[in-house]
């Protein structure tokens, strides 16, 4: 619900051409608290029942929202709506300088006029929603954003960072959690750039900048990851005998256990099986053993690393960097344009309904892909799951040069009108006229 509300909030209740920095900082907050969480999450590694602090923690900046929120004023044009004029007038003059705030109090109220008029004709259903040019097209720029923000795996990396870090060969949890810390500090820090360019290179730009490098940095973790399963170190039959009581059942029992290595270990299921590696360095043959607490200590008393996700690899240090790419090229573009793009493209009688359906968009893609990414990583590998998702990135950056408009500057109600006339314009480096330029030129 906020998630779709706040932006909404901010895009009615701000000058145009200062919109997109301000929803950009929204989308900064929330970066940036997800960065807290990590640090917060990583002072309670250590304390009993650690995931009930680290949950019940969120509690307090929630109350501390609740409270903030008592004291904010209403939508302007909420208050319109709903005859309160003078109210409204107050909050606008305290929005716009004072010689615009005029002109501005006059075209939100023939703006809300128009939209009570016609709301007196017909009711919003779904039809009339699709039936309706500017809604139609706004709705497919909006949703497709929405969807391919969530389908480029942005969340699999923000809420499983700690076992990609694993993946990529890093066997601590608390080393895993600290270089996490990485990706959400780089997250937060993409929000900020967002907010200075999101106004003065355009929407459309630093989307298309945005999933150009996003595509890169998944094509560089595909083939990192492609890497670090192919050429894994090799299984011990001397190191594994070292721990003989606790050696993993199905190397005991394989026909062929000299063909085994670490990936073929951590496969093993019947029981699950961990692979403690070599002592004197992590990249020689080490042992397949039991997965359990006990094996663990044991194979950490003769300072030997223990991995249960990923296997020891030279190449850990590339993934961290294709994960460090991968953020910075998402979060100034694909983290906040969407909701930006959203907050102003639909005709303000449909905004509400239409921002909800995309945000729904938006959660539903986040479930399916956080659900799906370990059970895809199990069935396919990491290396074609991440290159599943670049091929994703390429063609929504496909569908942004067709379907997405530019709408830096606009005032929202310019930005109906050019709904109204858009035909595709495939030639995003131009600038885009807008559409009392194409009228003048017309006539």
């Amino acid at each position: 619900m906020a998630s779709m509300t706040s932006p909404l909030y901010i895009s009615e209740a701000s000058p145009a051409k200062i919109r997109g920095a301000l929803v950009s900082t929204n989308g900064f907050l929330i970066t940036g608290g997800q960065f807290l969480s990590y640090l917060i999450n990583l002072a309670f590694t250590n304390a009993p029942g650690t995931w009930r602090w680290m949950l019940g923690i969120a509690g307090l900046p929630a109350l501390l929202q609740f409270i903030l929120m008592l004291l904010l004023p209403e939508s302007p044009r909420w208050l319109f709506r709903k005859g309160r004029e003078e109210e409204a007038k107050v909050i606008l003059r305290k929005i716009y300088p004072a010689d615009d705030v005029e002109k501005e109090i006059q075209d939100l109220k023939e703006s809300v006029e128009a939209e009570i008029r016609e709301e007196g004709c017909a009711k919003i259903n779904m039809m009339k929603l699709l039936k309706t040019k500017t809604v139609r097209r706004g709705l497919i720029a909006g949703v497709g954003l929405q969807v391919f923000q969530q389908f480029v795996g942005i969340n699999t990396v923000m809420y499983y960072s700690p076992t990609i870090v694993q993946l990529a060969g890093f066997a601590s949890n608390k080393t895993a959690l600290l270089l996490s810390l990485v990706t959400a500090g780089l997250n937060a820090l993409g929000s900020i750039v967002s907010i200075y360019f999101i106004d003065r290179t355009g929407r459309k730009k630093l989307l298309l900048i945005s999933l150009f490098g996003v595509a890169i940095s998944l094509g560089l973790l595909a083939g990192v990851f492609h890497e670090t399963t192919s050429h894994t170190p090799m299984v011990s039959r001397i190191q594994t005998s070292h721990f003989s009581n606790y050696t993993c059942p199905d190397y005991s029992s394989a026909t062929n256990p000299g063909a085994w290595d670490c990936m073929k270990c951590l496969k093993a299921s019947s029981p699950d099986c961990g692979f403690c590696a070599s002592p004197t360095d992590k990249l020689l043959p080490g042992a397949c053993l039991l997965s359990n607490d006990t094996v663990k200590d044991l194979c950490h008393d003769e300072s030997r690393l223990w991995y249960t996700r990923g296997c020891p690899s030279k190449y850990g240090w590339l993934a961290l960097v294709g994960l460090a790419l991968y953020i910075i090229f998402f979060s100034p573009g694909m983290g906040t344009a969407p909701w930006i793009v959203n907050s102003e493209i639909y005709p303000l009688r449909f905004r509400g309904v239409c921002g909800g359906i995309a945000a729904t968009a938006n959660w539903i893609s986040n479930l399916i892909v956080a659900q799906s990414f370990l059970s895809l990583t199990e069935a396919i590998g990491t290396s074609w799951t991440f290159l599943i998702f670049g091929v994703i990135s390429v063609v929504g950056l496909l569908f942004v040069i067709v379907y997405v408009p530019e709408t830096k500057g606009l005032p929202i109600e310019e930005i109906e009108k050019m709904l109204e006339t858009r035909s595709l314009h495939f030639r995003f480096w131009e600038k885009s006229q807008k559409p009392q330029e194409k009228k003048s030129q017309a006539v």
